[in-house]
């Protein structure tokens, strides 16, 4: 499971992202995203970020993008989860802390910057870095 503040951009590219590299390497791998505070983009325009289309797209991969509005992560998806990471520490773990704190050490934690930090060109790149380090890692474990 990826997790970001709003599950709009970072954690919905990582998701898809992760999916589609996993299909391509017949691993039965699959991801979802959640997002830690959803109410704090209350002003994203439609389902995903435009960003995280435009990633996918200049990947080839917009033909799977599912077109839901982002989701609020809860106890009961954490559970369910086999690995779970939160797209940037500094952000995610005070959140974690403040709504999931059993689970604040139980995250892996990136450092992946959202959009008003990076450019969308560099932090999806730095998605994709770990999303392949991921994938790679948990096929060594399977």
């Amino acid at each position: 499971m990826f997790l970001c503040t709003g599950n709009y951009y970072r954690s919905r590219f990582a998701e898809i992202l992760f999916d589609t590299r996993a299909r391509q390497a017949n691993l039965s791998w699959r991801a979802t995203s959640r997002g830690i505070a959803t109410e704090l983009g209350l002003h994203n325009p439609g389902p995903i970020s435009a960003h995280a289309l435009s990633g996918l797209q200049a990947r080839g991969i917009l033909d799977h993008v599912p077109r839901r509005f982002p989701l609020q992560v809860l106890d009961l998806n954490l559970r369910a989860a086999d690995h779970v990471v939160a797209l940037k520490e500094a952000e995610h773990r005070p959140l974690l802390q403040a709504r999931f704190p059993a689970w604040v050490d139980r995250v892996e934690y990136w450092h992946i910057d959202d959009t008003y930090d990076a450019p969308p060109k560099l932090a999806l790149a730095q998605i994709e870095e770990q999303v392949v380090l991921l994938l790679r890692h948990l096929s060594s474990h399977v």
